[in-house]
């Protein structure tokens, strides 16, 4: 008689329920966030983030993206073109160097994902920060990182092929 007390399976669970108000889980998310922050030119699959978080990978995926509003890959993306501009701007190497060094295992596909992302070369977003660099000495680094954050609201890959079918529409993302 137990299961006729117990609401469909199709019934939204209950506020109480939602595994994001877990403080345990949040601090578990955000453990394997930190990691992906702390040393972001390493691999960081999914197996990896979920043992980190000690819960099932499946389980970290769905969390993860519900927490940060962008799936785990995504999120390890923006962390590397944040790193590969920050060198861009403030280094003298090569853009190799910086493609191996952020965690690029190919030049070809650091300079392809960069453009997606970006809008621009590696090498032409290095002459672009060069030569505003004056005018950004006193910007804070932590604003200045904020403001180039990469948007990837949306996959790459969908991305490009919006801007092939000519439906993509620029970011509204507000940046000051």
């Amino acid at each position: 008689m137990a299961e006729f007390n117990q609401p469909p399976a199709s019934s939204p669970a209950p506020a109480s329920d939602d595994p994001l108000q877990d403080p345990a889980l949040l601090r578990r998310l955000l453990r394997a966030k930190d990691r992906m922050d702390a040393a972001s030119h390493e691999a960081w699959p999914v197996e990896r983030l979920a043992a980190v978080s000690g819960v099932s990978e499946a389980h970290f995926a769905r969390s993860f993206k519900r927490a940060f509003g962008i799936p785990p890959h995504r999120y390890l993306l923006t962390r590397r073109i944040e790193q590969a501009n920050t060198l861009l701007r403030d280094t003298g190497l090569s853009i190799t160097e910086i493609a191996f060094a952020t965690g690029w295992e190919s030049l070809g596909t650091f300079g392809r994902i960069f453009r997606d992302i970006t809008g621009r070369s590696p090498s032409a977003m290095r002459r672009e920060a060069q030569a505003a660099m004056q005018q950004l000495d006193r910007v804070p680094a932590c604003v200045l990182k904020a403001a180039q954050r990469p948007d990837l609201t949306i996959a790459v890959l969908e991305k490009r092929r919006r801007v092939a079918k000519g439906t993509f529409r620029p970011s509204t993302k507000e940046v000051s």
